[in-house]
């Protein structure tokens, strides 16, 4: 997240001339050697091993380290009054994430929550379908989020593979992105999440941990899921699925969602972001629109009409409307009380889960 976001940061001057002048002033980590090989490769000025020492030295603070730390970190930066971007998802518990939301509400500066998959142009496009009433009245949203990084069951233990670090797996990991779309999507027309029923997987449950000679060192225990699949209840009698897994063979980054309506349908698929497939009334079948037109939402600062753009560019469009906020005293979405929402379903899911029952989101 640290080389996507700086990349991003440094594309603005170029492509986004209207973009808040920025400097990358300071890289947060904690090996200093690392730091400075990092700092120099990714353009910063200066770096710190301490977040505490940062804070009083930038006009914005991102929080893009694991989930574990996102809390603290962020909550002081914004009672100091420093606008904060934080990556997904906002806590590993919903306590913290509460706690999250709550100092960003007090707070009179921007504190955003970095799903960035809302800022592909298709995705874009879609919403904008469904708001000018293409589809109907929406009846039925599911998405998926499939990768196989984890099918070895000799994959080297990671961060993310721990409870207390991480607070779930490939639910927190990759579903609390497609719940955030699918809410993003059809949030105001569906309303919002009623109850869910959810079901976790772990199919491993240790993995190595490797030395510098390439030998096992010891083995850790994967105290999250692996996989989650989960349906969902949306106020207005809608209803979706949704699933996510570490263990999908032959899938690297499979990010898809579906959107059904009364009147047509739309499909999308992180593996071909520049295409979204619509269908709509009367249509025999889905028409893939290329969405690289000057006219499609961001496309006009980048190439020309057909030249497709990729996943890095949705880290570009995220900075600029997080930093236009930040310039101009504005909000930006998805903001911390967003993210808290995802965090909310995400709490349900593994409650329901744990009961093998329907349960509320409140």
């Amino acid at each position: 997240m640290g080389k996507a976001h700086a990349n991003a940061l440094a594309r603005l001057p170029m492509f986004f001339p209207d973009a808040p002048e920025i400097e990358r002033h300071t890289l947060v980590g904690r090996d200093e050697a690392a730091l400075a090989d990092a700092a120099e490769r990714f353009g910063f000025a200066h770096t710190a091993t301490d977040w505490a020492d940062a804070l009083g030295q930038v006009d914005v603070f991102y929080n893009l380290g694991p989930n574990h730390v996102h809390a603290e970190p962020s909550i002081a930066a914004l009672e100091a009054g420093v606008p904060v971007l934080c990556e997904k998802p906002l806590a590993p518990t919903l306590d913290e994430a509460e706690a999250m939301r709550d100092a960003a509400a007090a707070a009179d500066v921007p504190a955003g929550t970095a799903f960035n998959y809302r800022f592909v142009p298709a995705i874009r496009y879609a919403k904008g379908l469904i708001e000018d009433g293409e589809l109907g009245e929406i009846r039925q949203v599911r998405g998926r989020y499939l990768q196989d990084w984890l099918v070895d069951p000799e994959a080297p233990w990671a961060w993310r593979m721990d409870a207390d670090m991480a607070g779930s797996g490939a639910l927190g990991d990759l579903g609390a992105h497609t719940l955030d779309l699918a809410d993003f999507l059809v949030g105001d027309a569906v309303g919002g999440v009623d109850r869910v029923s959810g079901h976790l997987q772990t199919f491993v449950d240790e993995r190595p941990v490797y030395d510098d000679e390439g030998g096992v060192a010891e083995h850790r225990d994967v105290t999250v899921d692996d996989a989650y699949t989960a349906q969902v209840a949306y106020e207005s009698g809608a209803m979706g699925s949704f699933e996510a897994t570490r263990f999908a063979e032959g899938h690297k980054n499979d990010h898809a969602i579906e959107v059904h309506g009364s009147k047509g349908s739309l499909r999308f698929s992180l593996e071909r972001l520049n295409e979204l497939e619509v269908l709509r009334e009367g249509d025999r079948g889905y028409q893939t629109v290329l969405v690289t037109d000057e006219t499609d939402p961001y496309v006009d600062h980048w190439w020309p009409p057909g030249h497709v753009i990729g996943w890095e560019h949705t880290f570009v469009h995220e900075n600029y409307e997080f930093l236009s906020a930040v310039a101009e005293g504005g909000a930006f979405e998805p903001s911390f009380e967003q993210g808290y929402a995802v965090q909310k379903t995400l709490d349900a899911i593994v409650r329901a889960d744990e009961r093998s029952e329907w349960v509320s989101v409140e």
